[in-house]
């Protein structure tokens, strides 16, 4: 698992954060969560990599906790067991990516 925070005082648009995706070969879908939505835990076989582009999501990551904001990253290796939830008192919306192991 890698989490990368943004740093930087300007967010990545939308577009910017699809073209690094394209450039590592990801596939590319958006996700919208209502406030306080949850996944439940899984696991799949292969790598997820998501962005948050607006709101905040909570994630467990075998049994790593962590809240991720606006700009943040996630990169969830394949086989790897985690859930996660919206978090706050508005919607928050993902761009995932995924690349076949």
């Amino acid at each position: 698992m890698i989490v990368q925070r943004w740093e930087a005082p300007l967010l990545p648009s939308r577009i910017q954060i699809e073209k690094m995706y394209l450039s590592e070969g990801l596939d590319i879908f958006e996700e919208t969560y209502t406030p306080q939505q949850a996944v439940i835990e899984h696991r799949h076989p292969f790598c997820e990599v998501r962005t948050i582009l607006s709101g905040e999501m909570h994630f467990n990551i075998a049994g790593n906790q962590f809240v991720l904001r606006s700009g943040d990253r996630v990169e969830i290796p394949a086989n790897t067991r985690h859930h996660h939830m919206a978090q706050g008192d508005i919607q928050c919306v993902c761009l995932v990516g995924y690349k076949a192991v």
